[in-house]
Formats: C-alpha cells, structure tokens, sequence
C-alpha cells in the first residue's frame, strides 16, 4: 500500500483503490509557467482541462500497475518454491516408458546374453564392450528419497540395484511399494552390510555378524536372495574380509567405476555433472539413497541416458547367476 500511495501521489488528488480515501495535493508542486530559460511543463496551458484530467488518469494506472508487477516480483523472490521430485513433475515433463511410449528407454538384454561371473577380485566394471549401465544405489537413509528413487523405476522403467543397509527403516516403510518391482527383476537388492560399519576395521565374528544378519533382513522381508553381489561399505575390504564374506555366499564385491558423488549433499548441478562424466557404455556407476538434491534431477538422468542410447541394467541382467 505504501507503494501505491507514492504513485498516487505522484500524480496528484487521486484515490487509493480499496482504501477510499485520497492522496492530499497540498504539497504538490505547481507546473511552472513558461519562461526564458526555464524546462517547461510537458503540458501546456491549452492542455488544462478534461483532456488533461484523463492523461494523469492513464499515466496514474500505468503507473500503479507497474508497482504492482514490480510488487509480485519481489514477492517470489522471497517465496521460492520448493523443487519438485520426479514424481510431482507435471504429466508433460515425466519421463515415460513401455512398449508405445516413443521415448521409453531401451529394454535389458535378452537373458541369453548374460556371461558368467568374473572369477576372483572385485567387480568394477561391466566387461566386454556394449551399451550397458549398471546405476546401482547404496544405503537408504532417508525414507523419501527411497521412495522416489522407486517412483523413478515405476515412472521410467529404469533398471536398478539397490545395496541395502536393513538397519535403516526406510526399507520396511516402503517394502509395498518397492517389493512388485523386486519381484519383477526391474530392481535389484545387494547385501550392503547391516549398518555399514569399515569392515576392515572389525574381528572377523562381527564381520559376519554384519553380513548375515542384512542377509537374513533381506530374505524375510522381501523373500529374496542377495548373493553372490554385495558391497563392502566405503568400498573397504581385504582378504580376510572377502573370506568372511564367501562363507556366506557373497563371492562377488561390487565396486564402481563412476559415482554421482552425492555421499553427502551437494548441489542438484554436480549431480548432474558426474553423470554427464560416468554415465558410459558398460560403466557401474554409485548412487546414494540419502539426500534430496537427486530426486529433482531424474528428467536430466533420463536425458542423458536416452541420448546416449544406454540400456540400464541390473547385475543379475547381466550376469549368470547359479546361487
């Protein structure tokens, strides 16, 4: 209001809209009479009158939307929205797959592609040369982001792994809507270790302690089997490690050959970054179920994916499993 009663000052005893009062004109400059030497008033004497009257009229709204238009600005650069997750996108803007879509990502291999497990030492990198992805997620700290990273698959049809730590309860708040999907193969689960501890730094009965009990989380609550993959947390690990974990049937430590870097929080744009860098042919690239700032970038992952003609896939799409 204080914004509005300056205009209408400015132009002379004009009433405020909603306020039914006017601006009082007692301090209003008088125009100036022509003289030598002297600017003149733009408006002349035969300028006086209803002519007049309706011009400061015009120039008075002009005016007065314009502090409205500068008003509304400032005001969203105070409220700023909050982005949105992939899921809220509006309907134009989601990414879309299935056999109509016309930019539905590309299907997996056929199963009589998958070779068989490398032997011995960790895996970092999907071997031969192809178009493969492997876009595997660690952790699950934060509920929400578990959830929209589930989202993200069921929108896109993107293939993923999850590596799981069962301690985090995001993984029973969500298991309805994440168990079709583990069903149908589109994710898979990998043993993360239960609550993620240097495995290098412990004896070996609470290395074992750590691997079996997210083991045994894991078949009793979505019914499945991990083995053989499993990540050994900050990708840490010896022999001594390694032992503990084959007697359990986790044969195969899955590293990475790229990540998007996002352990901690960063910004949506570097998220964005080390995709654009990692997101390459036959690549196993490190995510994270932790924070925010990747959920508003899945349209951005989606396009690099399609534009690189990648086929996402999870590790048992690639692999012969017999465990």
């Amino acid at each position: 209001m204080v914004r509005f009663a300056a205009v209408a000052a400015e132009f002379g005893n004009t009433r405020i809209p909603g306020t039914g009062s006017r601006v009082p004109t007692s301090h209003r400059k008088r125009t100036p009479k022509h003289r030598a030497g002297v600017a003149s008033s733009p408006f002349s004497a035969s300028d006086r009158g209803p002519a007049a009257s309706e011009l400061n009229r015009r120039r008075f709204l002009g005016a007065l939307a314009a502090a409205t238009v500068a008003g509304v600005g400032a005001a969203r650069l105070v409220v700023d929205p909050q982005p949105r997750t992939f899921a809220q996108a509006p309907a134009a803007r989601v990414a879309t797959s299935g056999p109509t879509a016309p930019s539905a990502l590309l299907p997996p291999p056929p199963l009589g592609a998958r070779v068989p497990l490398p032997g011995g030492g960790a895996l970092s990198k999907i071997p031969g040369q192809g178009d493969l992805l492997a876009l595997t997620v660690d952790d699950g700290v934060n509920s929400e982001v578990v959830r929209a990273y589930t989202q993200f698959a069921k929108d896109t049809g993107i293939r993923l792994t999850f590596f799981v730590n069962g301690v985090y309860k995001s993984w029973t708040e969500n298991l309805d809507m994440l168990r079709p999907l583990v069903d149908s193969g589109q994710i898979q689960l990998g043993n993360h270790t239960w609550s993620h501890p240097d495995l290098t730094t412990l004896p070996k009965d609470q290395i074992a302690q750590q691997i079996g009990r997210n083991d045994q989380f894991l078949k009793k609550t979505y019914g499945i089997g991990a083995k053989p993959f499993w990540r050994p947390p900050y990708g840490k690990h010896n022999a001594a490690v390694d032992a503990v974990a084959a007697d359990f049937g986790y044969t195969v430590p899955t590293l990475w050959s790229g990540s998007l870097s996002d352990s901690t929080v960063i910004t949506e744009d570097y998220i964005v970054q080390m995709a654009d860098k990692y997101f390459t042919p036959q690549s196993i690239v490190l995510g994270h179920l932790n924070h925010q700032p990747v959920t508003h970038v899945y349209p951005q992952l989606v396009e690099i994916i399609r534009d690189r003609d990648l086929r996402t896939v999870t590790l048992n799409d690639v692999f012969l499993n017999n465990t």
